[in-house]
């Protein structure tokens, strides 16, 4: 074996060492991480080290490290350490969307069986809407799309939605870079306004537009911030609803999602 072979083949183990370390850092912070319980909330590093199985000088550099990042806290005096409150910011958007959809629930069953309609939550991921809840109708013609679909259609009444809920340069930024599609024949300036309209009234209309057969509307839930976390929908046929049909539809769809937001600890300003 030449010099230089030998090398090359001493690089490539320490770089499958080094990833196989990193995996193995990874594995033992989650670990260290899933000691602390409702049962159990303050850990020493000895009852950890125990639990985990590993050395207790890896575990103090590891929950030094945790703490640096408020991961976790420690008590000066008994040095023992519980969760940090920097859990609930990594967390946060997760938690948001659960309690979403367990409290949207009852209310687009009902939703459901007053439009006898498909009674839809979609939530946005930075550049698409997606459903996370659907109840469809009972009717046996029905409109329905399969849980977790994404949309970034520009027209898709979700998206209308979101959109008109972000800032002015964001919203540009998204359709200026084509991570919103608008048909080839609308101009970004001639779309704008629109969203301004679906912000002002409250709710936004796709009827037929993405496609002939679907008409839908979509209304904000906005959370104990202000913040819009999600979209309640209504989803239908479209030879089924008529002008006067689909401002019943808007009706319906609005009030549901206000009645979300006063759940979520929303409170309209008069």
């Amino acid at each position: 074996m030449t010099a230089v072979e030998h090398d090359e083949r001493q690089n490539a183990r320490a770089d499958q060492s080094g990833e196989s370390r990193g995996a193995s850092v990874i594995v033992n912070v989650i670990d260290v991480l899933r000691c602390f319980s409702v049962e159990r909330p303050v850990l020493g590093v000895t009852d950890i080290a125990a639990e985990v199985g590993l050395h207790k000088s890896s575990v103090s550099r590891i929950l030094a490290t945790l703490e640096q990042e408020r991961i976790v806290e420690r008590n000066e005096q008994t040095r023992k350490y519980k969760l940090g409150l920097a859990l609930i910011a990594i967390a946060g958007p997760l938690l948001a969307n659960l309690d979403v959809r367990q409290v949207s629930y009852p209310l687009l069953e009902e939703l459901r069986d007053a439009s006898g309609e498909s009674a839809i939550l979609s939530i946005w991921d930075g550049s698409e809407s997606v459903s996370v809840e659907q109840l469809p109708s009972t009717r046996l013609v029905k409109h329905t799309s399969v849980l977790g679909s994404r949309y970034r259609t520009g027209l898709s009444a979700s998206v209308q939605m979101f959109l008109a809920h972000q800032p002015a340069e964001t919203a540009r930024s998204l359709l200026d870079g084509g991570r919103i599609e608008l048909p080839q024949v609308m101009a970004v300036e001639d779309y704008l306004p629109r969203l301004e309209a679906v912000r002002r009234r409250g709710y936004s209309i796709n009827y037929g537009e993405t496609s002939r057969d679907e008409v839908s509307v979509a209304a904000p839930v906005f959370d104990h911030r202000g913040d819009v976390v999600a979209a309640a929908m209504i989803a239908a046929p479209y030879y089924r609803v008529s002008a006067t049909d689909l401002d019943e539809l808007c009706t319906q769809t609005v009030r549901t999602a206000k009645q979300i937001s006063a759940r979520l600890g929303y409170q309209e300003q008069a």
